[in-house]
């Protein structure tokens, strides 16, 4: 994988952003949810290709009607951002769910689950 230049992961933030609010304050479909959140975005270095990864705090047929949402405006997406944002080219969207929030609050209660046995297993011992 390549190394993002400066400019690059500054691009990324700024379209980060600026998608966040586009996605919170102009979007009206009624399939995305309320508590949509976008992660991460990854512009190619020739602006041409954006991938944007979001969470959705919902059950999973509420992400996939936000992704669907979200898919079905993309090109209203793309006019906002280029409106907004100053680029030589408006790269093309594409929607990805990132559930990496979700495996580490799985993880977590993995974890805090194994400490609690062991805590479990300690107290039984002395007693």
């Amino acid at each position: 994988m390549r190394k993002n230049s400066i400019k690059n992961t500054r691009i990324n933030g700024e379209v980060q952003r600026e998608l966040s609010l586009i996605i919170q304050k102009e979007i009206k479909d009624p399939r995305i949810h309320m508590m949509t959140s976008v992660t991460a975005a990854e512009v190619a270095p020739d602006l041409k290709t954006c991938k944007v990864y979001i969470s959705v705090l919902g059950n999973d047929r509420e992400k996939e009607d936000t992704l669907a949402g979200l898919r079905s405006a993309e090109g209203y997406i793309r006019r906002l951002l280029a409106k907004n944002l100053n680029l030589r080219n408006t790269p093309a969207i594409s929607f990805r769910l990132d559930t990496s929030i979700e495996y580490g609050v799985a993880m977590s209660r993995k974890i805090a689950d194994l400490e609690s046995h062991e805590t479990e297993e300690n107290d039984n011992e002395e007693a």
